[in-house]
């Protein structure tokens, strides 16, 4: 049966993770009457991240490129939906915002958006200052959380998909061009409030808040920046052992 939605979900030697992404992905998609599929890009992964995804319901593709972008991209390419919904492979998704996603674009009138994310444990406090400072800037200026995108395969084509000249804040980038052409079809860019997935608080326990908060400011301020995978490449190291 033709899908009308595909979930995609890039995925880094996410085998810990993607057990519990899936069966969120799978709870979520039986909430929408729309037949849908899901789509795991392993980007290159060292682990059983393909494995793993196989034998929870998913189809998998390859990306051989360790880059956000490429993945998203490939699987955005190889998915059969007129739909799409990005989501990260350690972020759980609520059925109810599957279904606000789905109704949005079924509207006519919402062509694409993102979500506000909360964190699956408790932050201390200046890590939670973090979170509330995306969450201003996502809501104040629209931009989608790489946690959770959703858009058409029309628009997503029309603007070229994520760009791989950057290293990361790909989705802010994409916000930006998909929220001009929206405007162009007398649509919006429109990011869901309530529910707001459940993501892995490890980046920030990876990571300072000078970093993260870094790497806002390059996108706002030094755009170009992002596009050195240097400058960007605490965004593609992890720790050993990973912390969950």
């Amino acid at each position: 049966m033709p899908c009308s939605y595909s979930i995609v979900i890039p995925a880094y030697n996410e085998e810990s993770h993607l057990p519990a992404t899936l069966a969120s992905a799978h709870a979520a998609m039986r909430m929408v009457s729309e037949p849908g599929e899901i789509v795991v890009v392993d980007n290159n992964s060292t682990d059983r991240t393909a494995a793993v995804a196989r034998e929870n319901g998913a189809r998998v593709v390859f990306e051989p490129i360790n880059q956000i972008s490429r993945a998203r991209n490939a699987g955005a390419k190889a998915a059969g939906g007129a739909w799409l919904v990005f989501l990260d492979a350690d972020t759980q998704l609520p059925p109810g915002l599957l279904v606000r996603a789905i109704e949005n674009l079924r509207s006519g009138k919402i062509a694409g958006g993102g979500a506000l994310m909360e964190m699956d444990r408790p932050l201390e406090p200046r890590l939670q200052r973090v979170i509330n400072g995306w969450t201003w800037v996502s809501r104040k200026l629209q931009w989608a959380a790489g946690s959770f995108v959703y858009c058409t395969r029309e628009g997503f084509d029309a603007v070229g998909g994520f760009s791989q000249k950057v290293y990361a804040g790909e989705e802010v980038f994409f916000s930006h061009a998909y929220t001009k052409w929206a405007k162009r079809q007398g649509q919006r860019f429109c990011i869901v409030e309530s529910p707001r997935v459940l993501t892995s608080a490890r980046k920030l326990e990876w990571y300072s808040p000078a970093q993260l908060l870094g790497l806002l400011v390059l996108m706002t301020l030094c755009p170009m920046a992002v596009r050195s995978k240097r400058l960007c490449s605490f965004w593609y190291r992890r720790p050993k052992p990973e912390l969950n």
